[in-house]
């Protein structure tokens, strides 16, 4: 039983790798076709990840170990998070670690190592984007921790397994507030990755950037490897959607080797259809203005507040 839930734990260690960057390009790839291109293979971002790696290394004069250390660290932390989500199993032997708090932890020392980066060469554009990025944090985490505070009252856990088992008991049923919470961990999601409306991970334009902003002194292996931790971190919130709000097809211990099989496909896809409505969605709205940016995620705090107060009214009668 060990042996096997650490081979499911590596393969899911591996999945939470490998397969971002496709996740990306196929969102690429659906977007283009949106828009009346033909659009770059769904392989693409890989090619760019190993062209990065090739490239030769250019450091600013100014910069200190903190910029050096900083992608080694954004990417072990992002990694280490998308690895505690479920994806097409629960019999993993780092479920007992794995909690929604330690999630949001990982998430948040990745951002704030980021920032510190974007700020440590000292230029215009690195304190714009450290800022605004530290704006949408203050206002994106709260939101997700009330996600979860609403998710741990419902199911009396925080460890996504768990969460898991609850919902595929029936122990959901139709429930208002895991619908609010829903849209609520969509609106975070969006805000934490940078897609629009809040930013547009395709262009460098200085008024408008976040990421972007934080990681232009960034060249060769480091500049991959915080791109590879956005792809990694966009897949985990995709994860993250499927394995609370729908876990049908995910394989339960002691299910063997059959429901893995059925958890990958069904992974696989869930995966591409929740990454295909992220590229319609963000080919029929707008890129917002950043100060709006509060009134975008304020909605997202609102109504995971809402989803408590609604399932503490709901329980009381």
């Amino acid at each position: 039983m060990i042996l096997t839930s650490v081979l499911w734990q590596v393969l899911q260690t591996l999945i939470a790798v490998l397969a971002a960057p496709l996740v990306t390009g196929f969102v690429r790839l659906i977007k283009a076709r949106l828009n009346g291109r033909i659009g770059p293979s769904p392989l693409q971002p890989y090619r760019d990840l190993a062209r990065l790696l090739r490239k030769e290394l250019v450091l600013a004069g100014n910069a200190s170990w903190l910029f050096r250390i900083a992608p080694y660290f954004i990417f072990s932390f992002t990694w280490m998070a998308a690895s505690l989500v479920p994806s097409f199993t629960t019999n993993l032997v780092l479920i007992p670690t794995a909690d929604m708090i330690t999630l949001v932890a990982l998430l948040g020392a990745a951002r704030f190592m980021i920032a510190l980066a974007g700020l440590d060469i000292g230029t215009s554009f690195g304190g714009l984007g450290a800022s605004r990025e530290m704006l949408i944090a203050s206002l994106a985490e709260p939101a997700m921790l009330m996600t979860v505070f609403t998710l741990a009252l419902l199911a009396g856990t925080t460890a996504p397994a768990r969460i898991i088992d609850y919902v595929l008991a029936g122990g959901v049923g139709l429930q208002v507030s895991m619908g609010l919470s829903l849209v609520a961990l969509l609106l975070v999601a969006i805000a934490e990755n940078g897609r629009i409306p809040i930013d547009n991970p395709a262009t460098h334009l200085e008024l408008t950037m976040v990421h972007e902003a934080m990681v232009l002194e960034y060249t060769g292996r480091h500049l991959a490897l915080i791109e590879a931790a956005s792809m990694v971190r966009l897949q985990l919130y995709i994860s993250l959607i499927i394995c609370i709000f729908l876990p049908w097809g995910i394989s339960q211990s002691g299910k063997g080797l059959e429901g893995i099989v059925l958890g990958l496909f069904a992974y696989g896809g869930k995966l591409a259809l929740l990454a295909a409505g992220l590229a319609v969605f963000e080919t029929v709205i707008a890129k917002m203005r950043v100060f709006r940016y509060a009134d975008f995620l304020g909605g997202a705090l609102l109504l995971s507040l809402l989803a408590t107060l609604v399932l503490y009214v709901s329980e009381a009668v």
